[in-house]
């Protein structure tokens, strides 16, 4: 029952932690460290629900974890489609005037 608790804890501080440090404007919401201590946390609290079987947090958890991964895996900007060309426009907006 501790052991839960403990890890219960350490999760929503991955999460509070980087929500905090942006409220402060000592991190920003486009960071890889901002991203990263979400995808952890959330992870850490999905398992938690799952193995509780809290389906409504597993929902809610899943769901950020999921957001976080993309935004680690593909960082704003570096997404497929989201580029900028040599000339400063996306690579959507080059294949339209392309066309």
């Amino acid at each position: 029952m501790l052991e839960a608790v403990v890890v219960q804890l350490a999760g929503s501080l991955l999460i509070l932690l980087p929500f905090v440090l942006v409220q402060l404007g000592r991190l920003q919401t486009r960071s890889q460290w901002y991203n990263l201590l979400n995808l952890a946390g959330s992870v850490i609290l999905a398992a938690e629900a799952l193995h509780g079987r809290q389906w409504g947090f597993l929902l809610l958890e899943g769901v950020w974890a999921l957001v976080s991964l993309r935004a680690v895996v593909w960082p704003r900007g570096h997404r497929p489609g989201h580029g900028t060309t040599e000339h400063g426009t996306t690579e959507r907006e080059a294949a339209t005037t392309d066309a």
